[in-house]
């Protein structure tokens, strides 16, 4: 039986339990997580927020950070501007990028959700619109959800991972997490 660790990762935390070569002092899962011997499974950028998967056991680890096993992230996404068509519909067929074609990826706009405050808040623009998507990608390049967005003329303003497979952060609060035995 392998532990897994569901962590709400908030804004401004590393991915990792140390932090090596920054000179300013940068918060770091350490802080929040006190269970042994648990390991991330995959990143989440020190800017987004949501859920971050950890567990102790290796082969479980590869499954869920593997791009190969394909495993659906899905983002709730606040973006500046009003979403087009045009910009789903190429979501949904895949993005050119730097570093290739991203696959589909599944695409809906949603009413603003119900989510704890981010500290520090949004900046808002009166001039401006944001928007919400949900977005579900099948793998994980660096910075994937935000480079699509852009891709298409959305800028991401504010990120939070939702779900990894079956796996959701819903009702767990920044900072905290859940255990459970898999």
């Amino acid at each position: 039986m392998a532990r897994l660790i569901l962590f709400n990762k908030p804004f401004g935390v590393l991915s990792q339990f140390t932090d090596r070569g920054s000179e300013t002092v940068r918060a770091t899962l350490s802080e929040f997580i006190t269970v042994p011997d648990v390991y991330p499974a995959g990143r989440l950028d020190r800017d987004s927020e949501g859920l971050l998967l950890l567990c102790d056991d290796g082969r479980l680890q590869a499954r869920i950070a593997d791009p190969r096993f394909k495993l659906p992230k899905t983002y709730l996404v606040q973006v500046e501007g009003e979403p087009q068509d045009e910009a789903l519909a190429a979501l949904r067929k895949g993005v050119r990028l730097k570093d290739g074609m991203t696959l589909p990826a599944e695409a809906e706009r949603i009413d603003p959700p119900e989510l704890w405050p981010r500290n520090p808040p949004i900046r808002e623009r009166k001039s401006i619109p944001d928007s919400w998507l949900k977005l579900t990608i099948r793998e994980g390049r660096n910075r994937q959800v935000r480079r699509m967005t852009a891709a298409v003329g959305l800028p991401t303003l504010r990120l939070v991972r939702w779900s990894i497979g079956d796996w959701t952060v819903a009702g767990i609060a920044p900072g905290e997490f859940t255990e459970i035995t898999v």
